[in-house]
């Protein structure tokens, strides 16, 4: 078992810290809401630190999951940030999803302090952090991948190291990219039946288990032909990952013309009030 710190308790962290609990580690958790690290101390057993410097003294395995590049600097090299108090030969994990410069500038970091440096963003949302199922994409150095991974086996089906520094980053961006494009065809699909007078759950009953099915059509198809939309990573999530590879297409080259224009519908539904909104909802465009 290892001595660990969970540094954000969003809908994601919260019960990925109370994984780790549960498989026997020792867990001290921090986040910017004081009262949610308490409450998730009194629930899981473990401690609430007052400060990411604080909750990472000590630790072996420091991992985190927060909002942006700037939150992870904050609370990585920022006034009172982890780095400060990581001891050399641990490990941090960072689940954010976040740009790969900023992944690859504090590996650098970490390493000039003489600790390892992941960048681990996750799938699965929050049904996968709650369930302990989530999809890992990690870049690093393959010791410290080795020394993390088996811990986060708590909530993970899966995890693996695809490249160097930002390789993980990368690949987070890769899938944003490819359910983007996912839901805007199943959005126009769905709404074509509804129009069409044909009975959404028994269209989508019989394509998904053809050359159509996908996670999304198996798990949104129906409740967007409901018009529900309440299923976790909100609008507002996605075009801040959007952007981030939009941006990075701009560096490397790579065309994202059905990107770009899926995140201007996406503009459209946070106009429409939809930014808490789950990804699914690009449908309402096509019901205005």
């Amino acid at each position: 078992m290892a001595r660990c710190a969970f540094i954000g308790l969003g809908v994601m962290g919260y019960p990925m810290a109370g994984h780790l609990a549960k498989a026997g580690h020792e867990v001290t958790v921090y986040n910017r809401t004081a009262a949610k690290a308490e409450a998730w101390a009194a629930q899981h057993g473990g401690k609430a630190a007052k400060t990411p410097a604080a909750a990472a003294k000590g630790a072996e395995l420091v991992f985190a999951c927060v909002g942006n590049d700037d939150d992870l600097r904050a609370v990585t090299i920022g006034e009172d940030g982890a780095f400060s108090e990581m001891t050399p030969g641990a490990v941090f994990t960072d689940h954010t999803t976040a740009s790969a410069a900023v992944a690859r500038e504090l590996h650098a970091v970490a390493k000039g302090l003489d600790f390892g440096f992941v960048d681990a963003p996750v799938s699965g949302g929050q049904a996968g952090a709650e369930n302990g199922v989530l999809t890992i994409m990690c870049g690093g150095e393959a010791a410290d991948f080795d020394r993390a991974a088996p811990v986060m086996d708590a909530y993970a089906r899966a995890r693996r190291l695809l490249g160097p520094s930002g390789a993980g980053q990368l690949t987070k961006m890769v899938n944003q990219i490819a359910i983007a494009g996912l839901l805007q065809g199943l959005s126009e699909a769905v709404n074509f039946a509804a129009r069409a007078g044909l009975s959404v759950p028994d269209v989508i009953d019989v394509i998904s288990k053809g050359a159509a099915g996908s996670w999304q059509m198996e798990n949104r198809a129906v409740t967007m032909g409901e018009d529900k939309f309440d299923f976790g990573f909100a609008v507002d999530w996605m075009r801040k990952d959007l952007g981030i590879c939009l941006d990075e297409a701009k560096t490397n080259g790579a065309a994202l013309p059905g990107t770009a224009l899926v995140d201007q519908f996406y503009g459209d539904v946070q106009a429409m009030g939809g930014g808490r909104w789950d990804t699914s909802s690009l449908i309402r465009r096509l019901r205005r």
